[in-house]
This record gives C-alpha cells, sequence and structure tokens, in this order.
C-alpha cells in the first residue's frame, strides 16, 4: 500500500516504528497531537493513521478513546508492536560516560532496572524519540536517551545497550484509522469488531447490556469505560469483539444490547492482527 499514514510524535517514535512495520510502503507523516494525526486523515493530508490504545504495562492510551467516537474516522486493522527500549548516547560515547537518562516519563518507567544498576539519574521528556533529538543536538556524553533503535538510526546515535526494558512482553496495540470503512464479508475468518455504546448510571445497566455477548457466546475482549463531557449521569464504554455485525451470534448480542443502550455505534470491523492470532488473544 502506498500513501502517507499519520502518527503523532516526532520522526523515530514508537509509533513511527510501528507505521513502517504495518505498511513498510507507505510514507509517515509525524504530528504533534493525535488530533492533528487524525485531522490529517480527515482532510485527505494521509491515507491512513496509526493511534496507540493500549499498552500491556502502563494500560490504556486515555487521549484515544475520548477523540476516537467523534474522530468520524473508522478502524480498518489493528497492529501490535513489540516496544524496544534501547540507551542512545552520542557517538563515541561509553555507558562509563553516563549520568543522566532522558524519556518520556512512562518509558523511564519501564527501565527503572538499568537506571539503578548503572546510577543514572532520570529526566522526563516529552517523548521517546524527542530525547533522542535532543541528545543529538545537545552532543554531551554524559546524557543518555531511552528510545527506539530507529531513533538512534534517524538521528545519528549510538546504541550503547539494546533491550534495557524491564519487562520482556511490553508491546503497544494500535488502532488503524481511515476516512471511510472497509468491512470485510462476514465469512472471513478472524475478524474483530470495534463499536462504542451509552448507558445510564443506575443499577444493573451494564450488566444487562452485557448479557446478551454471553448468551450469544461472543468473546469480548475489550471493554473500557469514560464519561461523557465529564459528567456522572451516563456512561460510554469503548468495546472490542470477535466477530462480524452480520454473523447471527453477534447480530443477536448487538440488538439485545440496543434495548439497554441509548446508542450503538460500530466503528470498525476488521482482521485481527497476526499477533493476536498467534497468542490466543
Amino acid at each position: 500500500m502506498s500513501g502517507k499514514i499519520a502518527f503523532q510524535g516526532v520522526p523515530g517514535a514508537y509509533s513511527d516504528l510501528a507505521c513502517r512495520a504495518a505498511y513498510p510502503g507507505m510514507t509517515t507523516l509525524p504530528c504533534e497531537s493525535f488530533e492533528t494525526a487524525m485531522d490529517s486523515v480527515r482532510e485527505g493530508i494521509a491515507d491512513l493513521a496509526m493511534l496507540p490504545c493500549e499498552n500491556s504495562l502502563a494500560g490504556r492510551v486515555p487521549d484515544i478513546h475520548h477523540l476516537l467516537p467523534d474522530s468520524g474516522l473508522f478502524v480498518l486493522g489493528e497492529h501490535f508492536q513489540r516496544v524496544e527500549h534501547c540507551l542512545l548516547g552520542v557517538k563515541g560515547s561509553t555507558i562509563a560516560d553516563l549520568k543522566r537518562a532522558h524519556s518520556h516519563t512512562v518509558a523511564l518507567g519501564q527501565v527503572r532496572l538499568i537506571l539503578r544498576d548503572l546510577g543514572l539519574t532520570p529526566v522526563i521528556e516529552a517523548d521517546t524519540a524527542g530525547s533522542a533529538q535532543l541528545i543529538a543536538q545537545w552532543g554531551n556524553k554524559e546524557d543518555a536517551a531511552i528510545a527506539s533503535s530507529l531513533a538512534a538510526e534517524i538521528y545519528g546515535l549510538d546504541i550503547l545497550r539494546s533491550n534495557v526494558e524491564d519487562a520482556a512482553h511490553n508491546t503497544t496495540r494500535f488502532y488503524v484509522m481511515a476516512k471511510r470503512p472497509v468491512t470485510p464479508e462476514p465469512t472471513t475468518p478472524n475478524l474483530m469488531t470495534t463499536f462504542v455504546f451509552r448507558v445510564r448510571n443506575v443499577p444493573a445497566a451494564l450488566y444487562k447490556a452485557l448479557g446478551g455477548f454471553a448468551t450469544n457466546g461472543v468473546n469480548m475482549t475489550k471493554l473500557e469505560s469514560y464519561m461523557i463531557n465529564g459528567e456522572f449521569a451516563a456512561t460510554q464504554f469503548l468495546c472490542d469483539v470477535d466477530g462480524h455485525p452480520e454473523q447471527p451470534n453477534l447480530r443477536r448480542a448487538l440488538e439485545e444490547l440496543s434495548f439497554f443502550s441509548s446508542e450503538v455505534r460500530v466503528l470498525g470491523v476488521y482482521p485481527a492482527a497476526v499477533f493476536r492470532q498467534k497468542h490466543g488473544l
């Protein structure tokens, strides 16, 4: 696939790496924010957007859950990207030279062991690739960045140590977003459906709303809740399930859900990632 794919961050970010891994034929488009990445697709500047929705260590990406339902975009697919942190220094530096490690606060929280072992002072920056960019600009051997190998390549830094993350299973899941939906045939195997629904904050509302998924044997892989417009009166849910809305079991579950929900809106039907199938997710 050719064209442009937008992501939030600067070149070398893990979202940039995810774009290149999933769509090697496309040109990556760095954006200042998730909103800007979405806007670029709506305005036709980019064909797709790669947006992180959850991480196996850090949990959900909150902004995405609020932005996704009203974005006007559709989920075209999903991608799982292994997060492999590297300790990056300027050319010619060694681990013995280092005193400080710069990165995003989440990344610093994922490399506590090596920071402790090397006696490095953590310094919070806006993002991982941005910290690599700063280290390259400063040219100081005492400062290192925690970022991707792609960031090292882009900013001309040395990888002083690879895979420095505390947990080997650190993985981020992304939604691939497009301006128009591409819905596979119901007979296509290994499909996912992403949708949102709302319920009032009354006793047993969620229990009743979700009962149809249990009785119809629909596997629910994700359920996230958040308030609407900062009010406590109602809650919106973002949900991922196995199957196609036109398959009998999911169709019946969604019909039952509509009885107890003020709104049910499908955001996308797409093939499950190979990563999900391999790991039985």
